[in-house]
């Protein structure tokens, strides 16, 4: 019968179901090659496996940004690869982070990459829940946005003038003295392991403490990060997939950068620059569409975030400063 002929044919995907699907594979068969290829259980990462490692997911997120033009078009892709930058750079300040919870708990190398690894998938779960919720309030309370873009002006700010000498101290955050207080601890690393017995009891090691740890810490810079990528783009596609690659690449990118980490003194003023300028233009996009053809938006949106971002890290490298710490070499 031919009125009925509909229901027997199966709806296509139109491109964004098809890049969601397409990102989705990506993913699954990087972290299969990461895992079963890339790195191995209890091994130290050499500086040599950390640059091919963080080559690899640049060119994975390069390439998505190739297809995603090639399906969406110029703009949606500039953003994109604007987001994804964005979130890049934020992921050097917490790989900051992340070398004072390794050595606050004492973590030996050759645990770091597992360590790593399991917090960063944590972290994943962590950024999807809170993307969703995010784009949802978005979604039904516009006016939100002006709430994020006051929040990053006054975080730009404070990151901006910071003091150097506060330095974070993992052992006195609040996540942790919560799993004090909810779970029982060891100061064991459990020679690998995050759960042990000791004298017949169950006893979470200094290794789990860690995983939670960085699964926290960077939920904590996603208060940050995201709202900064709202304000660079409203597609759901764009925020998803920025974040998933900034963040899949944050375990080679701590490899490569923890010894040098501590030379980029100026990273932080050109993060701080930047979520100023994304915080402005939340405010008054408005008056801006009116006037700033959107195309041209987006090219001065990536093109200050290369500038500040790139700026800064060039600068902190060629500007000596005493009682910086020498590279740890692998």
């Amino acid at each position: 019968m031919p009125g009925l002929m509909p229901a027997f044919n199966s709806p296509k995907m139109d491109s964004t179901q098809m890049m969601y699907l397409v990102f989705g594979i990506i993913i699954v068969f990087a972290l299969v090659l990461d895992l079963g290829l890339l790195s191995k259980k209890n091994t130290i990462v050499s500086l040599k496996s950390a640059l091919k490692q963080t080559f690899f997911w640049v060119l994975l997120a390069l390439a998505f940004f190739v297809y995603m033009w090639y399906e969406k078009g110029e703009v949606i892709a500039l953003q994109y690869l604007s987001a994804y930058l964005m979130e890049w750079s934020l992921s050097i300040d917490n790989i900051f982070v992340f070398i004072l919870i390794f050595s606050a708990f004492g973590v030996k190398p050759i645990y770091y990459g597992r360590v790593l690894l399991i917090g960063i998938l944590m972290a994943i779960v962590f950024r999807i829940i809170f993307i969703t919720v995010g784009v949802a309030l978005v979604d039904r309370f516009h006016w939100i946005l002006y709430i994020f873009g006051v929040f990053l002006l006054y975080t730009g700010y404070k990151m901006f003038t910071s003091n150097e000498d506060e330095e974070f101290n993992p052992q006195e955050s609040k996540i942790y003295i919560f799993l004090k207080k909810l779970l029982p601890l060891t100061n064991s690393d459990g020679e690998g392991k995050y759960v042990i017995r000791e004298n017949g009891n169950k006893k979470y090691t200094s290794l789990f403490v860690v995983v939670v740890l960085l699964a926290g810490i960077d939920l904590v810079f996603a208060l940050d990060s995201i709202p900064a990528v709202m304000g660079i783009s409203r597609d759901k596609l764009v925020i998803y997939t920025s974040n998933i690659f900034a963040v899949l690449g944050l375990r080679s990118l701590f490899f490569l950068l923890r010894g040098a980490v501590s030379k980029f003194d100026y990273l932080q003023q050109g993060i701080a620059i930047v979520l100023i300028f994304i915080g402005v233009k939340m405010l008054a996009e408005h008056w801006i569409n009116q006037w700033m053809d959107k195309n041209i938006q987006v090219l001065l949106s990536l093109a200050i975030i290369m500038l500040c971002i790139g700026g800064s890290i060039f600068y902190s490298m060629y500007i000596s400063k005493k009682g910086v710490p020498e590279d740890v070499v692998d």
